[in-house]
This record gives structure tokens, sequence and C-alpha cells, in this order.
């Protein structure tokens, strides 16, 4: 596996509307509000959201399944606290984690939890030293 990614992100508009691409995936459109951008894509904040929603979520899944858990779904939801002034970056973040499972229990999720922050998810490890991070989860007993 190659240590470098490359991304791509090529300007559309006369505003701030981009198109942006990574390997052979389809592209996605960012863009900012009305009046800067026409609100017609994701912002760059909410695709940092995504990324650290879907890199915590993969680790945690994944180290459940080596717990030899049961994983029938995990949603995650990631909570930005942006600053009034300029620039509007992340103050707070915090994550929740659904997990449907016939057999997790608590200590399974915070040891996952854990482990993800600590080591397995580097969105996570990027940012926790410069934005206050918090989670949460919640079991449902899947069938």
């Amino acid at each position: 596996m190659s240590n470098q990614l490359t991304a791509v992100a090529t300007l559309l508009n006369d505003k701030v509307k981009f198109s942006g691409i990574s390997k052979d995936n389809p592209q996605i459109i960012i863009d900012y509000d009305q009046p800067i951008g026409d609100g017609e894509g994701y912002t760059s904040l909410e695709l940092f959201l995504i990324s650290l929603a879907t890199c915590s979520g993969s680790a945690i899944s994944l180290i459940l399944r080596k717990m030899h858990k049961d994983v029938g779904g995990l949603k995650v939801t990631a909570y930005g606290e942006r600053r009034e002034e300029h620039p509007t970056y992340f103050q707070k973040i915090l994550i929740h984690f659904e997990l449907t499972s016939k057999d997790a229990e608590d200590a399974d999720m915070q040891k996952a939890i854990k482990i993800s922050e600590d080591s397995i998810c580097p969105v996570w490890n990027m940012v926790k030293n410069n934005v206050e991070i918090s989670s949460e989860y919640q079991i449902i007993r899947g069938e």
C-alpha cells in the first residue's frame, strides 16, 4: 500500500463550487452556502465530519468483529460546534455511535472507541489534540 493519497479539486463556476475526486471514485460536489457559494454540495467542514464519522466507525466495527462481537449495524453521527469568528473551525466535536448488536456490552464498546481514538482512526488521531472531541454510544439489541 502506498503512503501517498491524492485528491483533486477542480473549480466549476465563478463562485466556490468544486468537483472533488480521488482514485476512480465518482466525483462529489463541494460548495459553500449563499452568497459565497450556491449551496449545491457538501461544505468542506461537512466532509470533514463525514470523514471522522466513517473513519471511527470503520475502526470500531473492525475492532468489535475481531472481538467476535456481532455488528448488526452501526450509525455514526458527528456533531461539530463551530467558532463564531473566522476562521470558523470546530471548537468541539461530539461523535455519537449507535450500535445494533446481539452480544456487545458496554465494556466492549468503550474498549473499541478507545482503541479507535488512540491507534486506529487516523482522522481522529490527527485532530484530537487540536479540537475537543467527545464520544457517546448507544447499544441497541439486535435479533
